[in-house]
């Protein structure tokens, strides 16, 4: 057991979790804790596919919102960078030395817009998502003044009821404004249906997509019509990217849960009904927590609470365990159904959280383990960043 000397020194202190070399066991609970082996085996597959299906993959930083996860889904996984939904975000991957960031997200207001035309100085190559013409000109003024470019894709409504465009005749306008900017580069078209993701069965997100597709197909047809080269169809995410990659039409993958999966992403079947966590993907993010309590016979307290994960999407799933169940949580406690009497008190659990992307940025480190012992400490680079 490590004792305090092993904390001692200036720059390691009892604020971290864990130091490379320990045992799993020693780790300070509640953390978040990595499967590195299964982290890389799900980076290597997506890459693979992007490889074999001829269709670029940009991971999804705001899922891990860390510098070390986006470089290994580069060097690894063959990512030709990152997306993004904040500029906080775009700042902390391009100074992390990431050369290819996309803001899949629209960006308004001066400070925040001045800050992203600030951001290819640093040599990467930045871009944006646009849906309204009043943009356009704040952009290309604010690129001016760096005297940067910044790429522009215009984004589509196809389905998700957020940000976008809702008619062909607006991204044209949009588009054609972008090419006549100085300062600006007309990339593409944006194309995410969110909401499709964790519709649970195949047919039902198929049939999402039929609609999607053809808001964005007609959107390219009158776009190239109209002499603009349409270069980025940008979209798909972990739940969809096979449909996204058959249409023939996207030239680019969002996917980004796809690396950590989560408890909400699990109950997603492929096409052969079958489960995303148990063929496509593995669980590589889990909270590692521990039991503090056991008050009754069949009730165990663990130490992750709300404070410690999101439950938007669902409470936490046990990891491995058919026998015990989190059935729910306040601040600083989950409680486990321990019918069976299986647990005692310093018995660790991993927790699947329901939804990996909330959870991420609320904690300051990763515990990179492989088999059984700590290997590195990687800090959630860009988590809070929230403007």
């Amino acid at each position: 057991m490590p004792d305090a000397a092993d904390f001692a020194g200036p720059d390691v202190g009892y604020d971290v979790p864990a130091r490379p070399g320990m045992r799993e066991a020693d780790i300070e609970t509640p953390c978040l804790v990595l499967d590195l082996d299964a982290l890389e085996r799900n980076i290597l597959k997506m890459g693979d596919y992007a490889r074999q299906h001829a269709i670029r993959h940009r991971a999804h930083g705001k899922m891990h919102k860390s510098v070390d996860v986006a470089k290994l889904q580069i060097e690894l996984g063959g990512a030709v960078g990152v997306c993004c939904q904040k500029v906080s975000e775009a700042e902390v991957f391009v100074r992390g030395g990431v050369g290819d960031v996309l803001v899949s997200n629209e960006v308004r207001g001066f400070a925040k817009i001045d800050r992203l035309a600030r951001l290819p100085r640093f040599g990467a190559k930045i871009s944006v998502c646009v849906d309204d013409l009043d943009t356009v000109s704040e952009l290309s003024e604010a690129a001016a003044r760096h005297g940067t470019t910044l790429g522009c894709l215009v984004e589509i409504d196809c389905g998700a009821g957020r940000c976008g465009v809702a008619t062909v005749d607006a991204a044209l306008a949009i588009a054609q404004a972008i090419a006549a900017a100085p300062h600006l580069v007309f990339e593409g078209i944006q194309a995410y249906q969110g909401r499709l993701q964790h519709l649970a069965t195949h047919a039902e997100r198929a049939a999402q997509f039929a609609v999607a597709l053809d808001l964005t197909r007609a959107t390219v047809d009158v776009l190239t019509r109209n002499g603009l080269t349409v270069a980025t169809i940008s979209g798909g995410g972990t739940g969809s990217f096979e449909l996204e990659t058959q249409s023939g039409l996207y030239t680019e993958l969002q996917c980004g849960s796809y690396a950590f999966m989560d408890a909400d992403y699990g109950r997603v079947r492929d096409a052969d009904g079958r489960r995303l966590d148990e063929q496509a993907w593995e669980n590589a993010l889990f909270i590692l927590t521990a039991i503090m309590s056991h008050p009754t016979a069949d009730r165990a307290i663990c130490d992750a609470g709300l404070k410690v994960q999101s439950v938007d999407s669902g409470l936490p799933v046990v990891f491995g365990r058919d026998d015990v169940r989190y059935v729910n949580c306040s601040d600083e406690h989950g409680v486990i159904d321990d019918s069976h009497g299986r647990l005692k008190v310093g018995d660790r659990l991993r927790l699947v959280p329901g939804h990996c992307d909330p959870t991420c940025n609320i904690h300051d480190w990763y515990v990179g383990v492989r088999n059984g012992i700590v290997e590195c400490l990687w800090p959630v680079s860009a988590r809070g960043k929230c403007y």
